[in-house]
């Protein structure tokens, strides 16, 4: 009885102390094998070889977690590259959402469950939005042009395919810890200046700030002109 005491002591003292990354880590692993219906406290209690109460000190409740976990993700995203263009760089940083996606299938159902629950997305998907937005503005586009081009690619720039980008948050989690507008404005700097340069439309399907048939028209032309230039060279 002594013996075995003493192996669950040493075997407690052997592991790294219990972290906010150690819980996420190990939901999203817990998430990778069995999808998100595998994820629990007792779970992720079980794999980390603690007793679910001490997670609770990372992570309140499981939106929190959710929340977490989705910021976990976005740090797979491969940063910008300094020595291409606008173009190229988009492009570039797509694919590798699209990459991190492909190896966590879960993950879309997720981004878009919890991005439409939030009064603002996460902050590890601000900054990444906010980024992206920056990328266009370098590129030359203006400021309306980047709107326009972050409903066409929506949720492509995060790797899949649904309109996420709803700028009303009617029906949403309040969020207590909102940013004032001048923190807002200092970290996420793109955002700020998009959000504040588009006129609104209120009835927008799409969401407050944006002209519904517009955007779909947008949408349409541009896509149909990229067809447009496709034909008869493939």
């Amino acid at each position: 009885m002594v013996e075995i005491t003493t192996k669950a002591v040493v075997a407690a003292q052997s592991r790294p102390p219990l972290s906010r990354g150690r819980v996420l880590s190990a939901a999203v692993a817990l998430a990778d094998e069995g999808g998100v219906d595998a994820l629990s406290m007792r779970n992720i209690a079980q794999a980390l070889g603690v007793v679910p109460m001490a997670l609770y000190k990372h992570v309140a409740n499981k939106n929190e977690l959710l929340d977490g976990m989705i910021d976990v993700l976005m740090d797979e995203i491969d940063p910008p590259a300094d020595d291409t263009d606008w173009k190229t760089t988009v492009r570039r940083r797509v694919l590798s959402a699209r990459r991190m996606l492909l190896r966590h299938p879960w993950a879309p159902a997720v981004i878009e469950s919890r991005t439409k629950a939030r009064a603002t997305p996460t902050p590890a998907v601000m900054a990444y939005l906010d980024s992206m937005i920056g990328i266009f503005r370098a590129g030359g586009f203006s400021i309306r042009l980047v709107h326009h081009a972050m409903h066409v690619m929506g949720s492509r720039l995060l790797g899949f395919s649904q309109e996420l980008f709803e700028d009303s948050a009617d029906g949403r989690e309040p969020d207590p810890d909102a940013m004032a507008p001048e923190e807002m404005a200092a970290r996420y700097p793109h955002i700020t200046e998009l959000a504040m340069a588009v006129a609104h439309d209120p009835e927008s399907v799409v969401g407050a700030g944006c002209d519904d048939q517009f955007e779909f028209e947008f949408a349409l032309d541009l896509t149909l002109d990229g067809l447009e230039r496709l034909l008869g060279t493939t």
